[in-house]
This record gives structure tokens, sequence and C-alpha cells, in this order.
């Protein structure tokens, strides 16, 4: 068995190579085209939503990787909300795209909107952009969150910043809580658990897994003002931490590592 095992884990980069990132790219590329060509008449942005959560399947089912979601009752609100998740792979983003049940958009790093095909379809289909090069700009961002939030939209956002470098849920920014505060929705804390070792940072192969999403109880900000950003950050890690910890195979730490994101104070 453990021959076996050996073996496997010697073909998993040449599958990777050979099968699974040609398909993705060309899903990814076939997918983008259509989206973009979408955008030319799709304003609401329903089409191009649909064809990201298309993209996304094909890519959990191309990496082998089926997910499991744990309390999808509290995905089902009757208002906009922020969706909180912890960051651990380039492949957080088709694992949420490929789940969550409702159109949303996300804020995401100004970088990803240079990309060709991705990005086209980030700038087209109404994301966020958000650019962590100085404090100015990432407010600028946060307010942008919030014009969609008060529209009636949902947003993801990543609150650690940055992917993890070693798989361990890290600090958290204070921008989705004062995202939620200033819109007056609720925060929606998730845990994604096994993209880290589906597709660690600095690594370009596959490891398929069962993947697992956790939505935790939603936090209310209704009466908040920002100031409780800190509270509503600090239960939100706590959430994700708990669940994180309790469905992977990682030893929680006595203390959340920081966050590696550029900007990582939490002072808005």
């Amino acid at each position: 068995m453990a021959g076996a095992e050996q073996r496997m884990k010697k073909l998993l980069p040449w599958a990777s190579y050979l099968i699974f990132i040609p398909l993705m790219a060309f899903a990814t590329i076939s997918c983008g085209l259509l989206s973009l060509l979408c955008s030319l008449w799709d304003k609401s942005g329903a089409q191009q939503h649909a064809i990201a959560q298309f993209w996304a399947k094909i890519m959990l089912a191309v990496s082998l990787s089926p997910m499991k979601v744990v309390n999808p009752q509290n995905l089902r609100l009757s208002t906009a909300a922020v969706f909180a998740c912890n960051h651990l792979s380039y492949m957080d983003t088709p694992a949420l795209f490929g789940t969550l049940p409702f159109q949303f958009r996300i804020l995401a790093n100004h970088y990803l909107f240079r990309y060709p095909f991705i990005g086209w379809h980030l700038d087209r289909s109404g994301q966020v952009p958000i650019d962590q090069s100085s404090m100015r700009s990432q407010v600028a961002g946060l307010m942008r969150g919030v014009a969609t939030l008060k529209s009636g939209m949902p947003i993801v956002i990543f609150p650690d910043g940055s992917r993890s470098s070693d798989g361990h849920v890290r600090q958290f920014m204070a921008g989705a809580a004062f995202m939620a505060i200033k819109a007056q929705v609720p925060v929606v804390p998730l845990a994604l658990i096994g993209t880290y070792e589906l597709l660690p940072m600095h690594t370009y192969h596959l490891a398929p897994r069962p993947l697992m999403l956790v939505a935790c109880e939603p936090i209310p900000t209704v009466g908040m003002t920002t100031k409780d950003a800190d509270k509503v950050t600090a239960r939100m890690l706590e959430a994700i931490a708990t669940e994180y910890y309790a469905h992977s195979a990682m030893q929680r730490p006595t203390e959340m590592p920081p966050s590696q994101a550029k900007i990582p104070s939490s002072n808005l």
C-alpha cells in the first residue's frame, strides 16, 4: 500500500503538467472569452457570473476535488452580506465560485485585473479591485465594496489579504467588518478546508483531495459603528479558525500568525 501511494505521488506532478493544467487553461480561456462576449449585453452580470460558476465547477472536476458544504442554510440569507473566507490557495476562488449558490462580487487584488482572460472577466463582470499598496487606496477599494453591498449584491472577501504560506489561518484585517458595518449587513464567516493541500503556495501541480466549506453563523452588524470593526473581526477569525482546525489535519497554534498582506494593519 505504501509503495502504491509513493508511485501515485510521483505521478501526480506529471498528471498536472500533462492533463490537469492544460485542461484548466483551456477552460479558463474558453470561459473568459465567452464571458467577455456576454459582457457586451449582460449589464447585470448574471450571465457572466453563471459562466464563472461553470468555469469553477470545471476546475474542481478537473482537479478531482469534490466539495462538501457544511451548514448550507447559513448561505441562504434574505439580504446582501459580506462572506469572509480564509485564503489558502489559488484554488480558493474556483472553490467559492463553484460552490456558493448565488450571484456575488469579489474584492480582489488589483493586479489580478491585469491578467488575460481572468482579468478581463473580473473587470467586465463588475468585480471590485483593491490596491494594498497604501492605506488610502485600500480604503477606496473598501468603499467601492460598500457601494456594491448597498446595491443589494453580496461581497466575497479574503480578510487575511493574502494566501497562507503554511496552511494556517492568519490574523484578519478589518476590511470585511468595515464594509459590513458601513452597509449595515451581516458578515458570514466561511471556513475553507483542503485547498492548501490541493495547491500550496509556490507549487505548480495539484494533489487531488476532498474539499470542505463550512458556513458559520452570520454575525449581525445593525446598529454598529466602524469602532466595532475590530470586535467583529475577532469574532469572524475565531469562528473560521474553530471550524478550520476542527476539520483539517493541522494543529491549531496558540496564537494566530500575522497576515502576510502588504498592509496587515486593521486600523481603518
